[in-house]
């Protein structure tokens, strides 16, 4: 199987906070304002071991915010998040060196060439793999040599990735991190980030608008709305247990009462009718429309359109 179809989750995802002292990262109540405008509200979110997550959300709604949250290099007004068991924002040289930044906005040394800004980060980090930094620089194409100011978007972002998987981090974040990268630039990327995974058991999360490579790997996704995440899990998981059904209001909800199944969001429908997507219990019977009650399969722009 090819190292980017396989699918990468835990069963451990479902359990709740205070039973994962061995969680990588654990969220929990925060809230992060700017001004009057609320971004994070309340938000718990955990992330474990090995486990891989695409953190989908509409422009503003606060992705790069949690992903800096998440690291210590916001602090938020209320709440508390910690990483490999300590304090974000009081994290120690060695727990620093478990983690993998690439942020949204690259904060290369641009005077600096590849070789030199490479040499540079090595000096910080006890675990640097060499063989990896090298194959990468060839697989790529990035002259080592060059001035990093005269290396065209695409180089660049491949570098700040370089740079990251580096030194083999526990936990590896990255903001929208194929941006400027072509369609088999993104390619190549996921297949080193899931082996990166395979190899180490690395905790990634990500965010991306590039709904497409979320799909080439059934990564956990995670879903941003109002300040929360709305739902994680699977992806391949979602595809299968969630339906969008639409109908008379009363029909609808009175079929999802009598299936137990979950509404995960409601638009109103003209006439009196509504779409609501449902996620069927795991284990249970299959649903049973009715006459005037459609089902309907659903795709991951379907999930991001509705949950986001």
């Amino acid at each position: 199987m090819s190292a980017v179809t396989m699918s990468i989750s835990s069963p451990a995802a479902a359990q709740g906070l205070a039973d994962l002292p061995s969680a990588t990262a654990i969220l929990q109540g925060l809230s992060l304002s700017y001004g009057p405008q609320s971004v994070l509200k309340g938000l718990d979110w955990q992330l474990l071991p090995g486990q891989v997550v695409g953190l989908l959300g509409r422009n503003g709604a606060g992705k790069t915010s949690l992903l800096e949250t998440v690291l210590g290099l916001r602090e938020p007004q209320t709440g508390s998040v910690q990483l490999f068991g300590q304090n974000a924002a009081e994290l120690d040289d060695a727990g620093r060196a478990r983690i993998g930044y690439v942020p949204q906005q690259s904060d290369l040394f641009e005077g600096f060439t590849p070789a030199q800004l490479l040499a540079y980060f090595k000096s910080f980090y006890p675990r640097w793999n060499e063989a990896k930094v090298e194959g990468l620089l060839s697989r790529w194409d990035i002259a080592r040599d060059k001035p990093i100011a005269q290396l065209s978007g695409g180089q660049q972002q491949r570098l700040s990735i370089i740079r990251a998987l580096a030194h083999e981090p526990d936990l590896l974040v990255l903001d929208e991190p194929v941006a400027s990268l072509d369609p088999a630039g993104r390619r190549d990327f996921l297949r080193e980030l899931i082996e990166q995974v395979l190899d180490r058991g690395t905790t990634v999360v990500f965010s991306t608008h590039i709904l497409s490579d979320l799909e080439r790997v059934a990564f956990n996704v995670a879903f941003l709305k109002q300040g929360r995440i709305s739902l994680q899990a699977p992806l391949d998981e979602l595809l299968d247990e969630v339906r969008a059904l639409s109908g008379p209001s009363a029909e609808l909800q009175a079929l999802i009462a009598a299936q137990g199944l979950q509404a995960l969001s409601r638009s109103p429908l003209e006439g009196g009718r509504e779409r609501c997507l449902v996620r069927c219990p795991q284990g249970s019977a299959p649903l049973q429309p009715t006459a005037s009650v459609a089902s309907e399969r659903v795709n991951l722009e379907d999930l991001f359109m509705e949950l986001t």
